[in-house]
């Protein structure tokens, strides 16, 4: 398999797990900013939005990090 196959789906791991964890921050970040009194209070749609995006990503990041293994 060509190294840019492998560059691109390192690439692409990466991608997904830096916005999983941004993701999954901001989730946290909408609930304490709540609890603390500095934002609204979160509406449950965005918090499950922001946490289950985070997840799927998360997730994601596997299975390519898998695929790429696969590629060697």
């Amino acid at each position: 398999m060509p190294s840019v196959f492998k560059a691109l789906a390192s690439i692409t791991v990466w991608v997904l797990f830096i916005f999983g964890i941004l993701a999954l921050l901001g989730g946290f970040g909408r609930i304490l900013g709540a609890s603390m009194g500095v934002s609204g209070s979160p509406e449950l749609s965005t918090m499950s939005a922001y946490f289950g995006l985070g997840v799927v990503s998360l997730a994601l990041s596997v299975v390519c990090m898998k695929l790429r293994h696969m590629m060697e």
